[in-house]
């Protein structure tokens, strides 16, 4: 089969799909060296660049901010380690043959006495450039990060390393004013009694309020390993059923709750059942506090987990605004699509087939249908007998962005229903409280509208022809090219129509027309 070619209105606000375009091309395997005051990351991008794959991550905590606040320095132990950490990442990088590899060094090793010496044997050893970023240019990249997987975001980025803490607000697909304090958990964990670590916690939050100008957020963006540490303990806590962080969204009764079960845990248990190291364990009581503070000076009424930041922030930068202003979620399964269906370019023509049954809708629900006629044949590789599951945890935990908890359990279901109309005995049941009875029907809806129009995926899209809803009547018609349109419409197609016009609430109808 041969699909039409693309015409861009076709894809409304998400235009053509760039993924493959010289701008997305030259954004292939990016790496980025994070030198923190904690921890020493590698991350190299690829796949489709306004919503990348990690081809490579890998962290070692290293501690360098250890003890800056009393000697000035960096932790000997911790530049030691880091040193070995480098000099093991400059060999990866080459070998991965990336196109651009950034390392950006962050609190630490601005504020140290010795991050000039450090920065020249980093040079000397591995041949890596250390790029020393200030506060304020640390918190643009981080807001940038979250930008990346959240393009609608809007509120105020909060991102907290080891010696350091960054706000930015977050508006219209940009980063707007932004600031930086010294509130990380290694260099507060220096201050000499709880009570003199509130006090300097106060001031700290304060001082960057005022910078500000606002003191009130509907929406806090939470941006860094010992938040992401926090919002695990709040997942154990709550029993949450899908452990993906990223859009994972609590209230401020939520954190409440969870700084007091904190507080009367046994951290070496909860750091056990939440797969959490001790170095960053022992960091969270500390940034409770922290946090505990940002939620009184700002109000938010909703607080997320972002798991992009400052890494995110970098490739961000090398975007061109055609590319940044791309729907991340639309661009990835599109790349998927060209990556892994037997018939790229199928899912458009899908997505119009079924669209007229779903035209009231909300936008944002269009989009989500059309992802998961893009996704709805990346599987077909898998066994018969697993497809259905395996289309749902791919959905559910693969690393999109733009998409919020409920909404992966929405793309699981209906790709889940592509390949089955029962959901009972699948990983459905699990994470069936994240979505809501509607929403649950209406995704069984989109999935059968898929499985009956696949029936048609290897013959010229125009025998396809096309089905209107009259909700009213309580029909679903199905009108049919004559002679091989007519002809494909076989036993296994009929049963799946009526299939789908009974999940409808409707009667199935087919009428043939002369093209």
């Amino acid at each position: 089969m041969t699909t039409p070619p693309i015409d861009p209105a076709d894809y409304g606000p998400f235009g053509t799909p760039l993924f493959d375009g010289p701008e997305a091309r030259s954004l292939r395997r990016v790496g980025v060296i994070d030198v923190g005051s904690n921890s020493v990351r590698l991350v190299v991008f690829d796949g489709a660049a306004r919503s990348p794959a990690y081809f490579f991550n890998e962290k070692i905590l290293c501690g360098l901010g250890a003890g800056l606040s009393e000697t000035g320095k960096l932790n000997p132990e911790g530049r030691a380690r880091a040193m070995v950490a480098l000099k093991r990442f400059a060999i990866l990088a080459r070998g991965m043959e990336v196109n651009s590899l950034t390392v950006v060094a962050t609190a630490a090793v601005r504020e140290a006495e010795d991050g000039p010496a450090f920065e020249a044997e980093v040079r000397a050893e591995t041949g890596l450039k250390l790029w020393v970023i200030d506060g304020t240019e640390e918190a643009r990249l981080s807001g940038q990060g979250v930008l990346l997987g959240w393009p609608e975001a809007e509120g105020l980025m909060c991102d907290i390393g080891g010696s350091s803490m960054e706000l930015a607000e977050l508006s219209g697909g940009a980063v707007g004013a932004v600031v930086s304090g010294k509130l990380g958990p290694l260099k507060l964990a220096a201050a000499k009694g709880r009570a003199a670590r509130k006090r300097e916690i106060e001031a700290g939050v304060r001082e960057m309020a005022e910078a500000l100008g606002r003191d009130r957020y509907d929406r806090l963006y939470l941006v860094g390993g010992s938040w992401r540490a926090i919002a695990r303990i709040d997942m154990e806590r709550r029993g949450y059923p899908l452990h993906v962080l990223h859009e994972y969204t609590m209230t401020p009764k939520d954190l409440r709750a969870t700084f007091d079960y904190i507080a009367e845990a046994n951290l070496e248990d909860l750091r056990g059942r939440t797969g959490t190291s001790g170095a960053r364990m022992s960091l969270v009581p500390v940034a409770t506090e922290v946090l505990s503070r940002v939620l009184k000076t700002f109000h938010p009424k909703i607080i997320a987990i972002s798991a992009y930041g400052i890494r995110e922030g970098l490739l961000y930068e090398q975007m061109p605004d055609v590319l940044r202003a791309r729907d991340p979620l639309i661009e990835s399964c599109r790349f998927a699509e060209a990556k892994d269906a037997r018939l790229p370019g199928f899912g458009r023509v899908l997505y119009k087939f079924v669209s007229p049954l779903f035209t009231r809708a909300p936008d944002r629900r269009r989009r989500l249908i059309r992802a998961c006629c893009l996704l709805h044949d990346v599987s077909w590789r898998a066994h018969p007998d697993y497809r259905a599951e395996i289309c749902f945890d791919n959905a559910t935990r693969a690393n999109l962005g733009g998409l919020t908890h409920s909404e992966r359990v929405f793309l699981g279901a209906a790709l889940l229903h592509r390949y089955r109309n029962k959901r009972e005995g699948t990983p459905f049941e699990d994470l069936a409280p994240l979505l809501s009875e509607e929403d649950t029907w209406q995704a069984e809806q989109v999935g059968k509208a898929m499985r009956f129009g696949a029936m048609f995926s290897a013959q010229d899209p125009s025998l396809m022809g096309a089905m209107k809803l009259y909700p009213k009547k309580g029909v679903l018609e199905l009108a049919l090219p004559k002679g091989d349109g007519e002809a494909l419409y076989g036993e296994v197609a009929e049963a799946r129509f009526r299939s789908l016009a009974a999940s409808l609430g409707a009667e199935a109808r087919v009428k043939v027309v002369r093209r």
